[in-house]
């Protein structure tokens, strides 16, 4: 059997099938399903309580569903299945009188790993963050940004074949961040399956293959990056001729336009620039195609770059302005 997107049905790795949760009245998930195929990293992003963190504790079996299913691995979260997985809580918390090798270590050992081996990977990971002469610290010596490092390493030291992260770059400095992204991107090269929550929207557009918009406790969104931003009008910057006139040239056009502000400082004395939104399904073609036929002199142009961003803040507000008030029913 194969889905919509032509992925074998064996090869979904996690599947939420209309999943819901409730903490009293409140609906922290209202009838959410989406699907991870296998080695696909998945961005998982959402506004505060938007249900991201109960969506994850119901795919590891954490909490039940209140309504819906989830199938991890093709079967219900149980201790076996469970192995495969490395899961960073939004929640962190460590031992602080073990030491950072054997914290990690004891991670592995928990999902199956033999001591000798979970101590070698453990040194291992710890070398390639950058902290391999902190190995024998206690983890209360260690800076808070250095126990959130050793607290990730926990997630990956049994090589799982699943990885989900809940906002694993909070709290680490640019560097770091860095330093997790390549983690993650040879994690994914290994083949592992990725699902990452963040608010940082530069770090979805930059890794992932699939993004899932959640916003207040909905699906709002599941696709690739490219259709994320099919969602949203886009739109171009065209210049002409200052002495041509501030008259609107694509007045009663398919292109609406608004002359962007002539005063500011630094701003082009010979040129006039236009802002022309393209309606869905139109290009920039489109309207250079318009322009040469209206005979608009176009003394430059430029694309404007899309942004997961505007993206997060249109599916957002359209979520709190239509679901918001459900939530509480």
């Amino acid at each position: 059997m194969v889905s919509d997107r032509g992925v074998q049905l064996a090869d979904w790795q996690l599947e939420l099938q209309s999943v819901s949760k409730r903490f009293g009245r409140f609906h922290a998930v209202r009838d959410v399903s989406f699907a991870l195929p296998k080695g696909s990293i998945t961005g998982f992003l959402g506004p505060n309580g938007a249900g991201k963190s109960t969506s994850l504790r119901m795919a590891l079996g954490i909490m039940p569903p209140d309504e819906g299913q989830v199938r991890l691995f093709s079967g219900p979260p149980n201790l076996t299945n469970l192995r495969r997985v490395g899961f960073l809580p939004e929640e962190r918390g460590l031992y602080k009188k073990m030491s950072a090798r054997n914290i990690i270590a004891y991670f592995g050992q928990l999902k199956g790993m033999s001591r000798s081996s979970a101590i070698k990977r453990a040194d291992e990971l710890l070398d390639r963050f950058g902290l391999g002469e902190f190995r024998k610290s206690r983890i209360s010596r260690l800076s808070k940004g250095m126990a959130q490092k050793v607290q990730i390493l926990t997630t990956f030291v049994h090589s799982p074949d699943m990885m989900i992260l809940d906002e694993p770059f909070s709290g680490l400095d640019p560097v770091n961040q860095s330093d997790l992204e390549a983690l993650i991107r040879e994690e994914h090269a290994r083949g592992t399956t990725i699902l990452f929550s963040t608010h940082v929207m530069e770090h979805a557009e930059r890794l992932c293959d699939q993004l899932i918009i959640l916003a207040a406790g909905r699906k709002m969104f599941d696709g690739t990056l490219e259709e994320a931003y099919a969602t949203q009008d886009n739109f171009v910057r065209i210049a002409t001729a200052a002495d041509a006139g501030a008259d609107n040239p694509f007045a009663d056009s398919a292109f609406p336009a608004v002359l962007l502000n002539p005063k500011e400082p630094n701003a082009d004395t010979d040129r006039l620039w236009w802002e022309v939104s393209l309606p869905r399904g139109s290009t920039s073609q489109d309207v250079l195609k318009f322009a040469v036929e209206r005979g608009i002199g176009i003394a430059g142009f430029e694309h404007a770059e899309q942004r997961l961003r505007d993206v997060f803040v249109s599916l957002v507000t359209e979520a709190e302005t239509r679901y918001g008030a459900d939530r509480h029913v």
